[in-house]
């Protein structure tokens, strides 16, 4: 879906003036000017410049209004995650300024077009030659301008950026108070979604005018589940209403609306989500025909009636039909490049394509709940759209409420064909049916096959099935035979680049499943099959590994690696000993600081302590549930206070106090400890918070005591680890204020007990959670539990939340609920065993550390001195330090192993016995030392010492030695820097280079243990060796960054401790619409 002009970068050089156009046409080639920069307009300039790579037959100009370049309109709710633009947009901003071809303009709109002359004017006073003009404006969100009070505050429209953050900015004013959406159609459901991720307003309600939603794509049945679905949600729907009156206040604020029953409701934010008009403005000037409700009208070529100037996306009209998805867009798109570069209409061989009538299948995830229709859906209410040849339609249904899974197919009177359908729940058929529709082959199957569907229990999906013209992608018209293509010709060896290169996903993304399989069973095809291995020193997955563990009662990595690995000398790597740490941990629980443990801990494990980016460590004692006494919070703001820590409340409701430094750490836990508290394992792949709301012990709406529910919960699965970190929250009422249906486990509370959910996460890519079980009662929630809990600790893949595990669980959420509460595998009893075993072994690991002298002395920065160093700036902000922003290209690009010393002498740096008979094992065992200014860092692995400069060049963090060393079948040995995992060779051809990075090397140093039980290094002078690797000199300072806030607190200066505003005082924007369109066309609203 894409917007007038949606965008294009503005190149200051490339604007023109009206003496000087952008292109000419004396060097041949075609002058293509394209009017709007969205998803169809950017896939038409992608399929001009790959069919001419040379740039010798098209000079391409594309001018957009809004201020970014392409974005991905379909992904728009995502947005409200990341709140950054940067991750919608659909090339980055650099790919434009790296193609020769292509001039491009943001934040410029076309205001004329004179055919006679072939010219465009832009409002930037510019004008611009064209030989082919296409218009991509896109379409308008349509305002009923006919309803009082449509163009009041907080009213809004969704249809891109700028309405989204005007949207956020103005919730954030009315937090708690209720918020509607009008329109219970595809962009209505994403907007109600969208306001429901805000986590601002306190109730989200939809209101439509249909008795069902989607009624665009569903019949009243499917429509009908759909609601059901989504007030399990939250989402509270109104059918059968239709708006007559806005309510404003005496500030024009939005507080209410009134229906045309006569019915009112309080809201303070309305968003219009009833349709759209095509943008077609520019057509009255130059003579192009428009269709009635609006847009240019084409032929089967896209051209309009003025010659050379074509249309394509929302803003065409073909056979009187205006189309809003991306799909018929994309087509269009492919037709007019397709003959622009080949067609005998412009000069080629080929004769030219039609644009007939799109296929408007679609398949969605709207507020968690599988929605598709395909083919002629309703061929059985209108009437099938082309002639069979057998007269009548007959339609076969299927609908399981317990499942909330609902199916119509439609075939042909005499069952061999089939013509259409929509299908709630379960999808996974999709793609076939979609395939067989667009075939017209008689089937080989009764039609009841396809209802029941096509796979048996267990079965999984083979691609090698689907015909290679069988469209996966519909967005960006991707089939099958051209993923397929990129992979077998080597083109694309990642899922990441056939994404890239085929555009398949990059649009809503649900095909993504097929994709991966498609390129998974190419890659098996060549001989290249993607083999869930862990790392190169086993031919196993993390699940394999746990298994092999736990049958075998191995505790350590030799045991592991003896008996399993590759190489059963190995020392390992960065990838499995984390792994085989959390394996051992998870089935054994043994201190990560005993010595067969220590050296398989990544850098937050091995100090109980989440690592900063200066070096220093974060401390987060456990506050179970949320609830702490007023002695805790003073404690702990006594010790923040007191070692001077940066502190911060977390989004799982705990304190989080940065900057401790390693030598403080212990006597940080000291204090805590000796005031009740304990670790929070927030450095772990463990459970991490438990949130709560404060449910029925204060709040009027509470229906259950989600505060003792969650400490109840916190108190048992504390210090569990499992694959990845655990996350968790539960609510007292549908309300949600706990958000637990986002986390990796949540309940809900109901009259009945508990609704559980599983498989939810935030982050980078957020999966709503799906509902295990339904008003599970008290004494049944920790059993389902633990069950889940211990499956998935022994089921999933290294690093895997337990969102990416329930999307690659085969059978999914109906599989899990088989195993989990019917029982399917008969282990539901050794799962509960297995979690009660390992809760009984709890023990709070910074009070075991406080408690042993042996492990407190491994708390220090330096092996030997007490001094310290600091490798970051500290500076001061709002009443409390921290470090310094890191540059943004601050990398030490240096040829640091190479340097070329004048003279170097051995000198005693550390006792032997420092290291101990830590290096037995293949962990080894690694110090920092000081020498002068300069911190270098010592590792002895396998009685062989070795050493290095302490920095990373990569981000100039003083940090090696924390790092985990390993090894390969060559000999080679590195390290592996614990923030980015730079890796650099410790010992091999080419010690101190960088096996990950070409442009980063380190500084290595001869070292050998005497007799005297001294370790000695052969080093330069100290002046010459802080000339080179000193501290000071590398340490990042505050200068080296610009203040990111510099033109933002200009704006802001003087807001500090100013009396709050009255609301109906706040200077808010009123909504940028374009000109509102009366919806209906008579009196009072009809949509």
């Amino acid at each position: 879906m894409e917007d007038l002009y949606d965008s294009g970068t503005a190149t200051p050089a490339t604007t023109v003036s009206s003496d000087e156009p952008t292109c000419t046409a004396t060097d041949g080639r075609k002058r293509v000017v394209i009017v709007g920069l969205g998803m169809v307009a950017i896939s038409f300039i992608e399929k001009l410049l790959k069919a001419d790579p040379d740039h010798t037959c098209f000079s391409i100009t594309v001018i957009g209004e809004e201020a970014h370049v392409a974005y991905n309109r379909v992904g728009l709710t995502s947005f409200f995650e990341h709140r950054k633009i940067e991750e919608l947009y659909l090339n980055p901003k650099e790919w434009y300024d790296s193609q020769p071809a292509l001039n491009h303009h943001l934040s410029t709109r076309v205001t004329e077009i004179l055919p006679e002359t072939r010219e465009v004017k832009t409002s930037a006073g510019t004008t611009v030659l064209y030989d082919v003009l296409i218009l991509a404006t896109g379409s308008d969100a349509v305002v009923p301008a006919d309803t009082p009070g449509h163009d009041a505050t907080g009213v809004f429209v969704y249809r891109n950026i700028a309405d989204l953050e005007r949207m956020i900015s103005y919730s954030a004013s009315v937090t708690g108070s209720t918020g509607l959406v009008v329109g219970g159609g595809l962009l209505g459901l994403e907007a109600a979604k969208a306001m429901m991720d805000l986590n601002q307003f306190g109730a989200v309600k939809l209101v439509d005018k249909n008795p069902w939603v989607l009624s665009r794509q569903l019949d009243r049945d499917a429509g009908g589940l759909v609601i059901e679905k989504v007030e399990e949600l939250g989402l509270e729907v109104l059918k059968c209403h239709k708006i007559e009156e806005i309510k404003t206040d005496q500030t024009n604020q939005v507080v209410g609306v009134r229906f045309i029953d006569g019915k009112e409701i309080e809201c303070s934010s309305i968003c219009f989500a009833i349709g759209i008009r095509p943008r077609d403005e520019l057509a009255a000037s130059v003579g192009i025909k428009t269709a009635r409700r609006g847009g240019f009208i084409i032929d089967k070529n896209c051209e309009t009636n003025v010659p050379g100037i074509y249309a394509v996306g929302e803003c065409a009209s073909w056979d009187n039909q205006t189309f809003g998805l991306i799909a018929p867009g994309v087509e269009m798109a492919d037709v007019l490049a397709f003959n622009l570069c080949q067609s005998t209409l412009f000069g080629g061989d080929q004769p030219p394509r039609a644009f007939r009538r799109p296929d408007l299948s679609t398949k969605l995830k709207l507020l968690g709940v599988n929605v598709a229709s395909f083919g002629d859906y309703f061929a059985d209410r209108d009437g099938p759209q082309e002639a069979t040849e057998s007269p009548g339609i007959k339609a076969l249904s299927y609908k399981d409420p317990f499942e909330s899974v609902y199916k119509k197919y439609l075939f042909t009177a005499d069952g061999k064909y089939l013509i259409g359908g929509m299908i709630i729940g379960d999808t996974k058929d999709y793609i076939k049916l979609v395939g067989m529709v667009k075939s017209k082959k008689p089937l080989e199957v009764p039609p009841s096959r396809f209802i029941l569907g096509a796979k048996q229990d267990g079965e999984e999906d083979n691609p090698d099935d689907l015909p290679d013209d069988t469209q996966v992608c519909s967005c960006h018209n991707v089939s099958k035979g051209d993923i397929s293509k990129v992979v077998k010709d080597g083109t694309c060896t990642s899922v990441g680049e056939v994404k890239s290169c085929t555009k398949a996903g990059a649009g809503c993304g649900g095909c993504m499943p097929l994709v991966q399989q498609i390129f998974n069973a190419e890659m098996k095809a060549m001989g290249a099959e993607v083999k869930n291995y862990l790392c190169p020193h086993f031919e196993y997955s993390r699940a394999d590994l746990f298994n092999i563990i736990s049958v075998k009662k191995y505790t350590t990595l030799e045991e592991v690696m003896k008996a399993v690995g590759k190489y059963p000398d190995s020392l390992g790597c960065e990838a499995c000993k984390p792994t085989l740490g959390n394996i051992f941990a998870s089935l054994f629980n043994r201190h990560v600081m005993d010595k067969p443990m220590h050296g398989l801990q990544d850098t937050n494990d091995k100090f109980l302590a989440n690592i900063q980016r200066n070096g220093t460590f974060s401390v987060v004692p456990r506050v179970a549930g949320g609830e702490i006494t007023p002695d805790k919070l003073i404690v702990i703001g006594t010790v923040a206070k007191k070692y001077g820590l940066y502190c911060k409340i977390t989004g799982g409701q705990r304190i989080d106090m940065f900057g401790a430094k390693k030598q403080d750490l212990v006597e940080i836990w000291s204090e805590l400890v000796d005031a009740g508290m304990e670790s929070g394992h927030a450095y772990a792949k463990s459970l991490r918070t438990i949130k709560s709301c404060v449910g029925s012990t204060w709040c009027r709406f509470g229906i259950g005591d989600s505060v003792g529910m969650a400490i109840r919960l916190e108190e048992r699965y504390k210090s569990i680890r499992g694959p990845h970190k655990i996350k968790s929250g539960v609510s007292g009422c549908v309300r949600e204020c706990a958000e637990a249906q986002n986390k990796d486990f949540g309940l809900v509370a109901t009259e009945n007990g508990y609704n559980i959910y599983v498989g939810g996460n935030g982050g980078s890519k957020p999966r709503h959670s799906e509902i295990l079980i339904k008003d599970c009662p008290l004494e049944r929630v920790i059993p389902v539990l633990d069950r889940y809990l211990m499956f998935y600790i022994r089921t999933a893949d290294k690093l895997q939340r337990t969102a990416r595990w329930m999307e690659n669980l085969p059978g999914g959420i109906k599989y899990l609920r088989e195993v989990i509460l019917d029982d399917r595998l008969g282990i539901c009893d050794e799962l509960e065993r297995q979690m009660q075993e390992l809760i009984g072994t709890y023990f709070c690991e910074w009070t075991e550390v406080v408690k042993n002298p042996e492990r407190r002395a491994q708390f220090q920065q330096f092996a030997n001195t007490g001094e310290t160093l600091d490798g970051v700036e500290i500076i001061t902000e709002r009443d409390q330090t921290r470090p310094t922003y890191w540059p943004k290209e601050g990398a030490a690009k240096e040829d640091f192993r190479g340097t070329k010393w004048t003279s170097l002498a051995w000198q005693p740096m550390v006792k032997a016995s420092y290291f101990g008979d830590g290096d037995t094992g293949p962990s080894g065992k690694s110090a920092a030392v000081k020498r002068g200014d300069t911190q270098l860092a010592i590792f002895k692995v396998k009685g062989k010492y070795y050493a290095t400069q302490q920095m990373c060049p990569h981000k100039r963090a003083f940090i090696l030695s924390d790092g985990l060393v390993g090894d390969d079948d060559k000999g080679n040995m590195w390290v592996s820097c614990p923030y980015h995992k730079r890796n650099f060779e410790l010992k091999g051809e080419n010690p101190g280079t960088c096996r990950n990075d070409e442009d980063l090397n380190i500084a290595t140093f001869e070292i050998e243990e005497r007799a005297d039980g001294w370790v000695y290094l052969k080093l330069p002078p100290v002046e010459e060796l802080d000339a080179r690797l000193g501290t000071q000199k590398w340490m990042v300072k505050k200068g080296e960054t610009e203040d990111p806030f510099k033109g933002v607190d200009g704006i802001l200066k003087g807001r500090k401790s100013k009396k709050t505003a009255p609301l109906g005082n706040l200077p808010v924007e009123k909504p940028a619409f374009q000109t509102p369109v009366a919806a209906g066309g008579g009196a009072g609203l009809d949509w």
